[in-house]
């Protein structure tokens, strides 16, 4: 697509995992010249090899010529980035991230760089590290961007188009509301599904946990999923967005309790009404 708004050919991405390796893929199939930046040597000749960027350093000085650049780091890095990257990014580049956490995020960056952009994709797999990075990751995924006064309007519209250049669905949100709402659809799913899991660890005999691993199927599987993935962005997620989460994990427990009470008064009636309200709510969420 011909962008109405847009840089120059060289896009510099820092963090080549998931999310920057499959930024890495897809931003060359659409003609630009990446750079990528990783921690480690190793971890940068993998990223040569698999062919995430044109050019990969682990010196943020080859940034120098990038228009745009991506972080594309772990929540904790993205709060803490090192003065050698903050020096090596043009003053006149535009700055975009991929973390899921995003007030304190804008609270750092702005501080940082007068054309922060506070932007998160919405999409992922188990997968993680150098190795997962895979085309069209963001293809009809939602591609949140969290605006505010201090947002230059010009590095906006760059990332609009790139965004869309990607197929992703651009949304625009306040950025505490979507703090919430991301606490609300995807931090808090984590610990519920981990919490599953931890209870077939820790609470499940032998012989049964062998039945129920043997005969575990699709439903299981999507259950689980969330809670079996990357346990440092687990951590990261609640620590970075604590207070939503506190909230959201307090109105799920109230719904638990209304199961249990279903439970010990054999109130059917009651247990199936619930039962079929979440049916309909599915039906219209999902």
């Amino acid at each position: 697509m011909e962008l109405k708004a847009k840089p120059s050919k060289n896009i510099g991405i820092v963090g080549l995992g998931l999310i920057g390796g499959s930024l890495g893929l897809d931003l060359q199939k659409l003609g630009y010249t990446i750079y990528g930046i990783t921690h480690r040597e190793k971890t940068a000749q993998k990223a040569r090899e698999r062919k995430l960027a044109q050019i990969v350093s682990t010196n943020p000085s080859v940034l120098k010529n990038c228009s745009l650049i991506y972080i594309a780091l772990p929540l904790e890095q993205i709060l803490n980035p090192s003065s050698a990257l903050i020096n090596a990014i043009p003053r006149d580049a535009v700055v975009t991230d991929v973390g899921s956490v995003k007030v304190p995020i804008l609270n750092t960056w702005n501080k940082l760089h007068p054309r922060f952009v506070a932007s998160h994709p919405m999409t992922g797999t188990e997968e993680s590290g150098v190795s997962a990075g895979q085309h069209n990751l963001f293809k009809n995924k939602p591609w949140v961007v969290t605006p505010n006064k201090e947002t230059d309007q010009k590095a906006l519209e760059i990332v609009h188009q790139i965004s869309l250049s990607l197929g992703s669905q651009w949304i625009s949100s306040e950025p505490q509301t979507h703090d919430e709402a991301v606490g609300l659809i995807s931090h808090l799913p984590v610990l519920i599904s981990a919490a599953l899991l931890d209870t077939i660890r820790t609470e499940v005999k032998p012989s049964l946990y062998a039945l129920a691993k043997s005969i575990s199927s699709s439903g299981f599987a999507d259950t689980s999923r969330v809670g079996g993935g990357n346990p440092d962005l687990g951590v990261s997620m609640a620590k970075f967005n604590k207070e939503n989460i506190k909230r959201h994990l307090a109105s799920y427990r109230h719904s638990l309790d209304l199961f249990e009470k279903c439970l010990h008064e054999e109130d059917w009636s009651e247990l199936k009404k619930i039962l079929v309200n979440t049916q309909e709510e599915r039906q219209n969420f999902i």
